[in-house]
């Protein structure tokens, strides 16, 4: 049994093509937002020498960002879910831009850590709202590939970051650079506003054809927004929820190892290869390459296995256990490896493999949210962030104990052993709240 493919009738209008103008924009804005947060890992020497800062201070500023993004991910999500997209988004795009810029202020701890943790509570609602969106202006049988190319326009952000740090850092100091990745989003913010509507059936630009397809119903008043309050979400049946649980676990594991690129692996690389910022932003850019074409990979083969199979478990769980689980032993054996760059090759590797995981979550949390998607994705993205926030303080007691690197590249290895168990252990049939128990 399979999903019927999404396609337009040949009798009739064609249908417009706004819900993809959507889509760019909402890659855009989480490419945005990758940018300011990101570029820390590759700059966190120069403001340590700069500030005065030790290694375990830069692990707090590390993981500032995350404690408060994961802190928040409920209350910016109910946020987006009570006031739409349209308006919600913009606002946290203008808040991460000036907390971002801010960053250039810093003369010390206190403001480092400040500007991260205001960029962590607006940065939170982002893909919260942008899981809301797709699921309305996208059918079940595109989630998994809108939702990759969303996770590589994320990665994209993080490449840029990494690359073009590396390279400015020196010309334009780290300052600077903070304010010159604080414009963009503010911008972006303005533009979004004034074009977007969070149902198709509200945008002038969207013809009856694209509303079918899509599977909305034709406005009533076509360009007039209608209001609807959302339903009260079931909190309890969330929380008790054995599904919710496990989607809860794998993205805890997976956040935390994709963290390691974001905070130490490039001081990994100058500490045990001896390479200097140039070479050292390259390196780094190319597991999160990975990322970028592994998302798009990941989710349109989700899709596929879908549509042929009819089965979540098979192309939403079965694919990200499996690759998650080759993610772990690729870290493992890039240990054996003394070239530096055929090392980073076969972390690379690994990376695509786990980048397949990210479109998968983001799909089951609108395959399996029912009406309320926004406070689904943001419990599991709260607990992917808990885990992005915890690894980097992890990594300078490891160090002081161990006396080198070894260890945290297997602990590296063994986060994404943990997340493809996780993604084994529920049923993906039915509604986060159709299973408050393990089934």
């Amino acid at each position: 049994m399979g999903f019927p493919s999404p396609v337009a009738s040949e009798a009739g209008p064609q249908p417009t093509r706004v819900r993809y103008l959507v889509l760019a924009f909402l890659c855009l804005a989480a490419m945005l937002a990758y940018i300011p947060r990101n570029c820390l890992g590759v700059a966190e020497e120069d403001i340590r020498s700069d500030l005065g800062l030790s290694k375990g201070k830069m692990s707090l500023v590390m993981s500032a960002f995350f404690i408060t993004y994961a802190a928040f991910q409920i209350p910016t999500g109910w946020l987006g879910h009570v006031w739409g997209t349209r308006r919600a988004l913009p606002l946290f795009a203008t808040l991460w831009s000036v907390a971002g810029g801010l960053v250039s202020l810093a003369a010390g701890m206190p403001m480092l850590l400040m500007t991260r943790l205001g960029m962590g509570v607006a940065q939170a609602g982002i893909f919260p709202c942008t899981t809301s969106s797709l699921a309305k202006w996208f059918p079940a049988t595109r989630r998994g590939l809108v939702s990759g190319l969303l996770g590589s326009c994320m990665q994209l952000g993080a490449v840029v970051a990494a690359i073009l740090t590396g390279f400015l850092l020196g010309p334009l100091g780290w300052r600077w650079l903070f304010v010159l990745y604080a414009v963009p989003g503010i911008a972006w913010a303005v533009w979004f506003f004034v074009w977007f509507r969070d149902r198709p059936e509200d945008h002038p630009g969207v013809n009856a054809a694209e509303q079918a397809l899509i599977g909305r119903p034709q406005a009533t008043h076509p360009g007039q927004e209608a209001t609807s309050r959302p339903e009260p979400t079931p909190w309890i049946a969330l929380f008790t929820s054995w599904a919710m649980l496990c989607i809860c676990g794998q993205q805890l594991f997976r956040a935390a190892g994709y963290m390691f690129y974001g905070s130490w692996f490039t001081t990994f690389l100058k500490e045990t290869r001896g390479i200097g910022n140039e070479e050292a932003g390259v390196l780094t850019s190319l597991p999160i390459w990975a990322y970028v074409i592994g998302s798009g990979v990941g989710g349109q083969v989700s899709d596929w296995i879908l549509v042929r199979t009819g089965s979540r478990r098979l192309g939403r769980q079965g694919l990200s256990a499996a690759t998650s689980l080759a993610c772990a032993l690729l870290i493992v054996g890039s240990y054996y490896v003394q070239n530096v760059w055929l090392a980073v090759l076969v972390i690379t590797a690994g990376s695509f493999c786990a980048a397949i995981g990210g479109p998968c979550a983001y799909a089951i949390t609108i395959d399996m949210g029912g009406k309320h998607v926004p406070p689904v994705f943001s419990t599991m993205n709260m607990s992917g962030n808990i885990g992005a926030a915890v690894f980097p303080l992890l990594v300078p007691p490891l160090l002081a104990a161990t006396g080198n690197w070894d260890a945290v590249l297997f602990l590296f290895a063994g986060i994404y052993l943990a997340a493809g168990l996780f993604w084994m252990l529920f049923d993906s049939n039915g509604t986060i709240f159709d299973r408050p128990r393990p089934a």
